[in-house]
């Protein structure tokens, strides 16, 4: 059986963002092949419980067995399908009588009569329903295993490496490249959020000048935000810079803009926390630091449940309290040679952003000249 004759066409994936592009992109391709607007139907799959899951199976057969007014053929696509996960309602042997049913519907459908799409995520390989379909649908699998259901070495790097191809990809369909560092850079900025990221290649590919066609790594730096780290990134690489005119800079156009000082305390201090465990882990002569960035062997190694990756097991989320699970490269650019301060200047760091915060509480309509303050306190020395 040729794709063209496979009676259905089942996109699924991971990511949301991916598996409902490809949707549409499959949707309004048929769609120019069908005059009647009327002959055009999308569904919403979503359901949250058995009850619903119920209601979007007779909805979808009601549509495809629905004849169109001046005989066109009928495109049905079910979008956000998400009944195929491995949740409470997906579990539900009512929804399991009801993939029975919505695959009675789907083998007896006649593709020449009725387009029918079907986007789902995210979705349990392990079912029947998922199996049946890959080999007897038109069947797209988009994004790969890019959702990493832990947060050790191992899987932030495949999660890592699987949008980096994602991300690079879409820059080949725009006709340009990433130079060298710039990928990760963009990747450690806006972190694992595929519609950011491939919003954000867009953008830098209309920033670039007429004639050039590699994204570099200053591109990046000037125009893209900081989403992971929040708002506050370039008075935090401005302090930890230690130009302390920059950060002075900075701290007043944040203040100017209607900044509060809480919030950027807060990132400086999680940058705060990631470079010690650095410095304590490189000090211990564990952890390798040379001229590209952190030694990966060394690192995974330390990440490992056998040494101190044990002390996080069972954490799922990306925090900056753990080394372990934040973009390697990206620490590595922090802790670059001659940027990783001394153990002693982070520990005052660590005094005076605590201090600061007590001083805002004292001094609540100050808070430009307690951090400016505290800047000085902390960088004055290196001026």
């Amino acid at each position: 059986m040729t794709a063209s004759a496979k009676p259905f066409i089942f996109i699924c994936g991971p990511d949301d963002f991916l598996v409902n592009r490809e949707g549409k992109v499959r949707y309004d391709t048929i769609a120019t092949t069908i005059t009647d607007e009327f002959s055009r139907e999308i569904l919403n799959g979503m359901a949250n419980n058995a009850a619903e899951v119920a209601n979007a199976v007779n909805r979808f057969r009601d549509s495809v067995q629905t004849i169109s007014m001046f005989g066109d053929r009928r495109l049905v696509w079910l979008k956000d399908v998400n009944f195929l996960a491995d949740t409470s309602t997906g579990r539900a042997e009512s929804t399991h009588v009801q993939l029975e049913n919505l695959q009675e519907i789907l083998a007896s459908i006649d593709p020449a009569q009725t387009a029918v799409i079907i986007t789902a995520t995210p979705v349990d390989k392990r079912r029947s329903f998922y199996k049946w379909c890959e080999k007897n649908a038109d069947f797209a699998l988009c994004g790969g295993e890019i959702l990493a259901s832990s947060n050790s070495a191992a899987a932030v790097a495949a999660a890592t490496e699987a949008l980096s191809a994602i991300v690079a990809a879409e820059a080949r369909t725009l006709g340009i490249t990433f130079g060298e560092n710039a990928l990760p850079l963009l990747l450690a900025k806006i972190g694992p959020n595929t519609r950011l990221l491939i919003e954000e290649v867009h953008k830098l590919a209309n920033y670039l000048a007429d004639g050039v066609t590699v994204i570099g790594e200053n591109h990046v730096a000037e125009i893209t935000p900081n989403i992971a780290e929040g708002d506050f990134f370039e008075a935090v690489e401005t302090f930890f810079s230690g130009n302390v005119q920059r950060t002075l800079d900075a701290l007043h156009r944040h203040f100017f803009n209607g900044g509060d000082s809480r919030p950027l305390l807060a990132s400086l201090q999680g940058r705060n926390r990631l470079l010690l465990q650095i410095r304590a882990l490189v000090h211990a002569g564990e952890l390798r630091i040379g001229p590209r960035g952190i030694d990966k062997a060394s690192f995974d190694k330390l990440a490992s449940p056998d040494s101190y990756g044990r002390h996080f097991a069972g954490v799922a989320e990306k925090t900056n309290f753990n080394l372990f699970s934040q973009n390697i490269w990206y620490l590595g650019r922090l802790a670059s040679a001659g940027r990783l301060p001394s153990m002693r200047r982070l520990i005052d760091n660590q005094n005076e952003f605590i201090n600061a915060f007590e001083e805002i509480i004292r001094r609540p309509n100050e808070q430009e000249d307690v951090l400016r303050e505290m800047t000085l306190r902390c960088l004055g020395e290196t001026a």
